[in-house]
C-alpha cells in the first residue's frame, strides 16, 4: 500500500465533529436582519447572545456556543452570496480599512461565491493572517509587545478594552483557541483537506472582521487615538535564499506539468490534500506567488508528518491533537529526539538530512532566516508583493521531495533534464542561516574589509621616516615574531600547501585561506546550548574586527586628505603616521583572529560531541579576546585616535592567546 493511501483524514474524531457537524446540528433558518441593522452595521449584541458559558466558571462553552452559531454562519454565507461584488464594496469595504489589506478581504469575497473547497481554505489563511496582523496593531493602541501566539493575543486585556470582552469570546470561538472551532491553526498546519473547511465559516469571519471595524472606529472616535500600521517585512538579500540556482531552476510548464505528475503519484502526497497541491502550482504558474506558497507550506507540513509518524511508529500523531496534546508541528518533525527522548527516525528516512532538515530550519526556524511561514501566517508580508524568488525556491524543494518519494517506475521523471539538476542542488545543500553559517559569513565580509586596508591612500614611505619615533622598532619586531609563531602553530589544523616558507603571515592569512575553511561542510542540525554560546562568542569578536576595519578606513581617508590639503596641526600630523605604522602591524592581527575563529567554528560540533571538555575556561579565553577587540574598537574610533595605546594593547593580547595557544586550550586543537 502507498503511504499516501494510509489516512483518509488527519482530523480527529473529536475535531473534525466540531468542525464538519457540530455548526450544522441546528437546522433553524436564521433571520440575517437580526444581527444586520438597516443601516449595515453588525449588531453584536445579537451575535454574542449566542455564545454560551460553562455554569462552573463562566468560561466560554465552546461546543454549545458552536452549534448555536451554526445557523448564524450560514445566514452570513447566504447573504454574501446573494450581493454583487458591487454591493459588497458599497456596505461593507469602509469597514475593513482597518486591516490595511482590503484587497484581500474582497478576494475572500469573491472566494464565496463560487463552490471551490480549496479557494475557500486559501481564502481563510489568508484572512486569518491579515486578521492576526491588523489586531496586533489595535494591540499596540494599548500595549508595547504585541503577542506572539493568536491565542495569546485574542485573551490579551488590551483588545477586550478595545472591543470588549464578548466580542472577543466570540472571535476565539473560531480561532485562536484549541478548544474551538481553531480554524487558523488547522488549515496553517495542514490538517483539514479542501473538503472539510465549510465555506460559512469564512463568511462569518469576513463578517466579524467588517463588525470590529465598526467597534473600533467608535473607539478611536471617543479616545482620539490614531491606528498605526507597523510596516511589512521585506526580504533583502535575496540572493542568499538562492538555494536553486538560476541556471538550474526552470520552472516553466514543462517542468510544472511534470511536478503535477509527481504530485499525482509520490507517496509524499496525501490522496485528500491532493487539491491543494494542484491549487499551489497552478497559482505558480499564473504568478500568484504568495498564494502558491501559502497552499504549500502545509502540505509540506502534512507530508513530512506522514513520513514522521511512520518511521517513528506513531500514526496517531497524524491526527490534530485535542486540545490537552500538542500537534506533530514542524518543530516536532526537525528535534532531535521525540517526546519520550527516543531518537527521531525521520532524519535517517530521509537519507541526507540536508535535502530536507537543514533547508526547513533556513527558510522556517532559524531566527536569522527569512522564517516565511511564521511571517505569512501571522500577516507579516505584504501578499501582494511576495517575491518570485522565494516562490521559486518553495516549489523547487517540494518537486525534490516529490521525487525523493516516488515509486522507482517513476524513474523517467526523475531523471528528467530539468528534474536531476535540482534534485543535485537539494543533496548538497548546506545550511546558510545558522549561527555557525551566519558566523562564516560574517569573517568572510570582516576580512574582505581588512583587504582594503592595502588599498588606501598613504603618505610616502619616506616622509614616514623622517619623523622621529616611527622607525622600525623591537616592540613591533616582537609583535611580528608573535603572530608568525601563533601562525605556525596554527599550520596542523589548515589545509596543506597553504603556506610559503618565504612569508607565512601573509601566505596563510589570506582571504583565500579564509574562504576555503568556510566551504568546509559542518553539519549544523541539533546544535548543543555549549555550541550556540560559544559561536555567540565568535560572532562578537568577529563584529568587533569588522567594526576597527571600518574606523580604519575611514579614519585613514580623512586624515589623507586632511594631510594632502595641510589642515593637520603638527600633532595630529604624528599621530596620523602613527596610524599608517600600526595598521600594518594591526591588518595581521586581524586577519589571525579571524582564521582562528573560523577554525574554531568548524570544530566546535566536532570537540563537543568527542569528549567533555573545560567549556568554562575555553570561555575566558574567548572573553580575553572579545575583550582586546572592544577595547581596540574604543582605541581606533575617530574620538580616540590612540595608536600608541593600540599597540600596546595588542602586544599585551597576543602574549596571552600565545600562552593559550601553548597549552593547546583551543578547540582547533582538541578536535584532533
Amino acid at each position: 500500500m502507498a503511504l499516501s493511501d494510509s489516512a483518509t483524514t488527519c482530523l480527529s474524531q473529536p475535531v473534525y465533529y466540531a468542525i464538519c457537524k457540530l455548526g450544522f446540528e441546528k437546522k433553524d433558518t436564521y433571520d440575517i436582519n437580526n444581527i444586520l441593522s438597516g443601516n449595515g452595521e453588525v449588531c453584536w449584541q445579537a451575535v454574542t447572545e449566542h455564545v454560551c458559558y460553562l455554569e462552573s466558571d463562566q468560561s466560554v462553552d465552546y461546543i454549545k456556543s458552536i452549534r448555536s452559531l451554526g445557523p448564524v454562519c450560514e445566514s452570513v454565507n447566504v447573504h454574501f452570496k446573494s450581493l454583487t461584488k458591487e454591493q459588497f464594496i458599497i456596505q461593507y469595504a469602509s469597514w475593513l480599512h482597518w486591516t490595511n489589506c482590503t484587497e484581500v478581504f474582497l478576494e475572500v469575497f469573491d472566494t464565496l461565491q463560487y463552490t471551490q473547497t480549496t479557494e475557500v481554505a486559501l481564502g481563510l489563511m489568508k484572512l486569518t493572517s491579515c486578521l492576526e496582523r491588523a489586531l496586533g496593531d489595535v494591540y499596540l493602541l494599548k500595549g508595547n509587545d504585541c503577542p506572539f501566539l493568536l491565542r495569546d493575543l485574542l485573551a490579551s486585556e488590551q483588545l477586550a478594552i478595545v472591543f470588549g470582552q464578548h466580542v472577543m469570546n466570540v472571535l476565539r470561538i473560531f480561532i485562536g483557541s484549541p478548544y474551538g472551532l481553531n480554524l487558523r491553526n488547522v488549515l496553517w498546519h495542514g490538517f483539514a483537506s479542501p473538503q472539510e473547511i465549510p465555506a460559512k465559516y469564512c463568511a462569518m469571519l469576513l463578517f466579524l472582521t467588517a463588525g470590529l471595524g465598526q467597534l473600533l472606529q467608535t473607539y478611536l472616535l471617543q479616545t482620539k487615538c490614531i491606528l498605526l500600521h507597523r510596516p511589512y517585512v521585506i526580504f533583502v538579500s535575496l540572493e542568499e535564499l538562492d538555494v536553486f540556482p538560476g541556471k538550474y531552476l526552470n520552472l516553466n510548464n514543462e517542468t510544472l506539468s511534470i511536478a503535477e505528475e509527481l504530485v499525482k503519484l509520490s507517496s509524499f502526497v496525501l490522496k485528500t490534500m491532493l487539491p491543494f497541491w494542484i491549487a499551489a502550482l497552478t497559482a505558480f504558474k499564473q504568478s500568484r506567488y504568495a498564494d502558491s506558497v501559502i497552499l504549500l507550506l502545509p502540505q509540506l507540513e502534512v507530508g513530512l508528518r506522514l513520513l514522521f509518524t511512520k518511521t517513528n511508529k506513531c500514526p496517531n500523531r497524524l491526527l490534530t491533537a485535542e486540545s490537552s496534546a500538542f500537534y506533530t508541528t514542524f518543530d516536532e518533525m526537525l528535534a532531535k529526539h521525540l517526546d519520550n527522548e527516543e531518537v527521531n527516525q525521520l532524519p535517517v528516512v530521509l537519507e541526507e538530512p540536508a535535502m530536507a532538515s537543514e533547508f526547513l530550519w533556513d527558510f522556517l526556524n532559524h531566527q536569522e532566516g527569512p522564517r516565511i511561514r511564521d511571517r505569512l501566517s501571522h500577516g507579516e508580508i505584504n501578499l501582494e508583493a511576495f517575491p518570485r524568488e522565494v516562490a521559486n525556491q518553495i516549489v523547487a524543494f517540494a518537486i525534490t521531495l516529490l521525487c525523493r518519494f516516488s515509486d522507482e517506475n517513476m524513474f523517467s521523471l526523475k531523471e528528467h533534464t530539468v528534474i536531476k539538476p535540482l534534485m543535485n542542488c537539494a543533496s548538497c545543500y548546506q545550511s546558510r542561516f545558522h549561527p555557525i553559517s551566519r558566523l562564516k559569513k560574517q569573517v568572510l565580509e570582516c576580512m574582505k574589509s581588512i583587504h582594503l586596508w592595502s588599498k588606501l591612500p598613504t603618505v610616502p614611505e619616506e616622509q614616514v621616516q623622517t619623523i622621529k619615533g616611527l622607525e622600525e622598532n623591537a616592540e613591533a619586531s616582537t609583535l611580528i615574531f608573535m603572530i608568525s609563531e601563533i601562525t605556525s602553530q596554527l599550520l596542523q589544523h589548515l589545509p596543506q600547501n597553504c603556506c610559503s616558507s618565504d612569508d607565512p603571515i601573509n601566505s596563510v592569512l589570506t582571504e583565500r585561506l579564509l574562504t576555503e575553511l568556510c566551504d568546509k561542510r559542518i553539519c549544523t542540525l541539533y546544535s548543543p546550548r555549549p555550541v550556540l554560546e560559544i559561536v555567540v562568542m565568535l560572532r562578537k569578536i568577529s563584529a568587533q574586527c569588522h567594526q576597527v576595519s571600518e574606523q580604519v578606513i575611514a579614519s585613514a581617508e580623512v586624515r589623507y586628505t586632511q594631510w594632502v590639503n595641510k589642515t593637520l596641526r603638527s600633532r595630529q600630523r604624528h599621530n596620523y603616521l602613527r596610524m599608517l605604522n600600526s595598521i600594518k602591524l594591526l591588518s595581521p592581527v586581524l586577519r589571525l583572529i579571524l582564521v582562528m575563529i573560523t577554525l574554531e567554528a568548524v570544530s566546535v560540533h566536532a570537540v563537543c560531541k568527542k569528549n567533555p571538555f573545560d567549556y568554562q575556561q575555553y570561555l575566558k579565553f574567548l572573553k580575553l579576546v572579545l575583550q582586546y577587540t572592544e577595547n581596540l574598537v574604543t582605541y581606533t574610533s575617530p574620538e580616540k585616535n590612540k595608536w600608541d595605546e593600540t599597540m600596546e594593547l595588542t602586544n599585551k593580547a597576543l602574549r596571552k592567546i600565545r600562552k593559550i595557544s601553548d597549552r593547546k586550550l583551543m578547540l582547533m586543537h582538541l578536535a584532533t
